[in-house]
């Protein structure tokens, strides 16, 4: 019978998850939320999909919730869930993977649980992230998700 003390021995740091509660429920409404819009009221055009890779065909980076639109096989808009302490870090993946450009993602959003705080970066906004949840891309205020 495997313990829980014997997971250690599983994972290496570098394959820990991070999934505290809280950080879970905000993808969870996220997702589920944007799901119903997109599978059963059709309103909008890009599927939600929870902790996906942003490349299926080789090991690529990993976002909290992708809007994916699968006409063109991209993903314009990501969004990164974080508490205080890993803002930065996730703010500037969020500019990154933006303005790398490699996987069409034009919208990123980072969320902070702990203050209710989002931000919001486009492509082209020369790094500089405002203060909104409000997508120009699926007109409509993320925030009112959760």
């Amino acid at each position: 019978m495997l313990m829980p003390e014997d997971l250690k021995y599983l994972f290496q740091d570098d394959q820990a998850v991070y999934g505290p509660w809280d950080h879970q429920r905000v993808i969870s409404k996220l997702n589920g939320q944007l799901a119903n819009l997109y599978y059963n009221q059709k309103l909008i055009n890009l599927e939600p999909l929870p902790e996906a890779m942003l490349n299926e065909g080789e090991a690529s980076p990993v976002s909290d919730v992708i809007l994916v639109n699968n006409e063109t096989s991209t993903i314009p808009i990501i969004i990164e869930i974080c508490h205080s302490q890993g803002l930065k870090k996730d703010l500037k993946k969020v500019i990154g993977l933006i303005e790398d450009d490699y996987y069409g993602i034009r919208e990123g959003f980072v969320y902070n649980y702990k203050t209710g705080s989002w931000l919001r970066y486009r492509f082209g906004d020369g790094g500089i992230a405002t203060e909104s949840s409000y997508s120009e891309i699926l007109k409509m205020d993320l925030n009112k998700f959760l």
